[in-house]
């Protein structure tokens, strides 16, 4: 374990034993510790960072999680294909909760797909893994693209449409928030493809999708 993991874990320990029983700690005390234990660790490139990401990843525990998602973030300006091989495994081995899915997607791997729009084939095999996470990221990694308005080469629909069956809730619920984010750039398509859909999409994401439309529309389309 590196000395930086090492003092980051005591200092998570005490930010535990400082909140109340049946709390955890707040998501910003935990980055404002990350900002500081980044500059405090002094490494800068890709490699030494997400070296020590791993490790943080390693703990299987939240709060350290989201300082190695923060840590990955960083150092954006560095990201390479193959960066995925990495960001990957991590999608794969470590994340196990929404919010470690949707922090991870919608920062570092979201922002590295925005990067390299090549690898949206790879990303549309997600929705095939038998991972509920991994079919849940397909939709939500595409949602920093979107909401730049920098998704030309990425296919959301295509996305919605191999999710359109899937059993999980989750799932139906990350499809269904990339479509609301969708929506702030491409109403009409939006519109068009709720309503093509309405009775083939189930209604969780059908109605987290129309969340940003205006409310006659949403009422039409709900009547639907």
């Amino acid at each position: 374990m590196t000395d930086i993991v090492r003092i980051a874990a005591e200092e998570l320990e005490r930010l535990s034993a400082a909140v109340p029983e049946g709390k955890h700690i707040v998501t910003g005390d935990i980055r404002r510790l990350s900002g500081r234990l980044y500059r405090q660790a002094g490494v800068k490139d890709i490699d030494g960072v997400l070296a020590i990401c791993g490790e943080f990843l390693e703990r299987h525990d939240w709060a350290a999680g989201v300082i190695a998602f923060d840590w990955a973030y960083k150092v954006k300006a560095q990201y390479r294909l193959e960066t995925y091989e990495v960001f990957y495994r991590w999608l794969k081995e470590y994340v196990r909760g929404w919010g470690d899915c949707d922090d991870f997607c919608t920062h570092a791997f979201g922002e590295l797909l925005r990067q390299h729009k090549e690898l949206f084939p790879k990303v549309k095999e997600w929705t095939q893994d038998g991972d509920f996470w991994v079919r849940r990221a397909s939709a939500v990694v595409l949602i920093p693209s979107v909401m730049k308005d920098d998704y030309a080469g990425l296919e959301p629909y295509a996305i919605t449409d191999r999710l359109l069956s899937d059993p999980n809730d989750l799932v139906q619920k990350g499809c269904g928030w990339m479509l609301k984010c969708l929506s702030l750039v491409d109403r009409e398509g939006v519109i068009s493809y709720l309503t093509a859909h309405c009775r083939d999409m189930s209604r969780v994401a059908y109605r987290y999708a129309l969340e940003k439309l205006d409310r006659d529309t949403r009422a039409r389309l709900m009547a639907l």
